[in-house]
């Protein structure tokens, strides 16, 4: 399948080789020519996660260098489980995302993405992959491409506004991983790796490209568990209604996911985005006003983007009014209601949830205040041991660290502060290239 740019700008080329490149060169993001029907006959028979991911996966694929190693992609991509878990009797469910090495959904996205770097025409030349994170893309990319041959990886994430795990997965790996403490925000990030892929000669120079979520490579893969969380769901349940989703929102890759995999026919009902305190996405919806602004530190700093990226390629499917046919509604929620939601969940449910998930819990709870009784399904996107300084005060306990982060806790750890000019990233390019 070829891939077109939002902008219009710049000629179609085939799947793979947007996934290398990340940005198109006119700036806009990558899309699928069409949106492909998935076999829902055979996606409703799956009878693993990785079965589902091929089934929604592959007709995006179709034609593409990479579909004949498309299987082998996803099963050495998605190695851990996704587990939809029903809460209560009430129609709630959780879908568990956290299950993989650096315990955020990212891994899924990130490691897919290595797997595409790894599997595509040679490439014979270093490439340099240039992401912004405000808080797990990073180190779920750093995870996936550490020691690959031919990538180098420079990581931006915002000094003082990731939390103390986090920013020490971001720096953790060394060999090829190179990470930044930015001085500044998420945006301050956001906008330099902009304006580096923006400079003509160089993102020529470095052959930059990008694991973020404007990657067409990244949102693909995170279908996946859309189409897999819906198909447990017809199983699990005599209900013949859909699974509604509720979903952690900041830069819109997870969200437009999931408006992919509906889109393609992935048996989902409607989709609700909840937001931290940074608001934009929220007043747009409301308003139809597009405002970006800088972004707010909250508590559930992955969130904390005041300039969404993926909103472009929403805009570009659903113009105008019909935005509103991709998603239902977006909630804001407080840090207030964020500290009030993690110890509400654990004494409703029994479980204890990490900020952005908390998000997803409050706007569940206003749809059940609101009289709405369908099925929903909350995205749990990190584990809450990631938040530890956050989460142990609310709940009274100490939050058991999985195995796969332990690890990468007891790893030494290097980030140098970097300026948010474009001068000094280009600085660190040079500086690091060989």
């Amino acid at each position: 399948m070829l891939c077109l740019s939002t902008r219009g700008k710049s000629p179609a080329i085939p799947l793979h080789q947007a996934i290398i490149d990340g940005i198109a060169p006119d700036g806009g993001l990558y899309l699928p020519e069409r949106i492909p029907h998935i076999d829902l006959t055979a996606m409703l028979a799956s009878e693993s996660y990785q079965t589902a991911a091929l089934h929604i996966m592959s007709p995006f694929f179709s034609g593409d260098v990479l579909h004949e190693k498309l299987p082998d992609m996803i099963d050495a991509a998605f190695d851990f489980p996704v587990p939809l878990k029903p809460l209560n009797a009430k129609h709630d469910f959780l879908l568990e995302l956290f299950h993989g090495p650096t315990s955020a959904f990212k891994d899924v996205g990130a490691r897919f993405l290595a797997q595409c770097f790894a599997e595509a025409p040679s490439q014979s030349r270093v490439r340099t992959i240039l992401v912004a994170t405000s808080g797990d893309t990073g180190g779920a990319v750093a995870a996936a491409f550490h020691r690959q041959d031919n990538v180098r990886v420079i990581v931006l994430f915002p000094d003082g506004r990731v939390s103390a795990r986090q920013a020490h997965q971001l720096s953790c790996f060394g060999d090829n991983i190179h990470s930044y403490r930015v001085q500044g925000s998420f945006d301050d990030c956001q906008r330099l790796v902009k304006s580096a892929f923006a400079d003509n000669d160089l993102s020529e120079e470095h052959r930059l490209t990008s694991a973020n979520s404007i990657n067409l490579g990244r949102l693909l893969p995170q279908m996946s568990y859309y189409a897999w969380a819906a198909v447990q769901y017809a199983k699990q349940t005599d209900n013949a209604g859909k699974l509604n989703f509720i979903i952690p929102s900041g830069n819109l890759g997870n969200a437009f996911a999931a408006v992919l995999a509906r889109a393609a026919g992935a048996p989902m009902g409607d989709i609700v985005l909840a937001t931290n305190a940074n608001h934009v996405l929220s007043d747009f919806f409301d308003s139809g006003d597009y405002t970006p602004r800088d972004s707010l530190s909250t508590l559930a700093n992955a969130m904390d983007v005041g300039a969404p990226s993926n909103l472009e390629r929403l805009r570009h499917l659903y113009p105008g009014e019909n935005i509103h046919q991709a998603i239902s509604r977006v909630e804001s929620v407080s840090d207030t209601e964020i500290r009030a939601a993690i110890p509400a969940t654990l004494k409703k449910y029994g479980e204890v949830v990490c900020p952005h998930t908390a998000c997803g819990m409050v706007a569940l709870q206003r749809l059940r205040d609101a009289g709405d009784t369908r099925d929903w399904c909350v995205v749990a996107t990190a584990h809450p041991a990631k938040f530890e300084t956050v989460v142990e005060p609310l709940v009274g306990r100490q939050i058991e660290v999985p195995e796969p982060l332990q690890k990468l806790l007891d790893r030494p750890t290097f980030a140098e502060l970097l300026m948010p000019d474009l001068d000094a990233l280009r600085s660190v390019l040079q500086n690091t290239a060989g």
